[in-house]
């Protein structure tokens, strides 16, 4: 039976022609190829870096223990009150100036007995 349907199509896949299956190979080759090579510079360029600080390079807390928590009110420098504008050099420290410790060092408080916070429902005499 030549010219039936089954014929046909074994005869169709026996005369493909071999770069039906070429072409896939060489892709996935050249995929691997740049895989490899990204491989490859990634290992070149972390060889390059600096290595990693020793743990006896790191920083130690001071002989005394670790520094404790301050808090304390602090009163900022004044800008005198001439009437003129000040440029930035003629501020004490380029204008960065660190405040000062305040006279009064007890905590400010809104109202007596209340937290200072706004909108916390309460009345502010507990």
């Amino acid at each position: 039976m030549t010219g039936s349907k089954t014929d046909l199509g074994v005869e169709h896949l026996a005369a493909s022609p071999p770069l039906g299956g070429l072409l896939p190979f060489l892709a996935g080759l050249c995929i691997a190829a740049l895989l490899v090579w990204a491989v490859w510079f990634g290992v070149r360029v972390r060889n390059r870096e600096q290595v990693p600080p020793r743990p006896e390079d790191q920083p130690r807390p001071p002989a005394g223990g670790p520094v404790g928590h301050l808090e304390e009110n602090r009163e900022p420098d004044e800008v005198p009150r001439n009437g003129g504008r000040l440029t930035p050099h003629e501020l004490k420290g380029m204008g960065n100036a660190a405040s000062k410790r305040g006279d009064d060092q007890r905590r400010r408080r809104w109202t007596p007995g209340s937290g200072g916070a706004f909108g916390s429902g309460g009345d502010g005499k507990r």
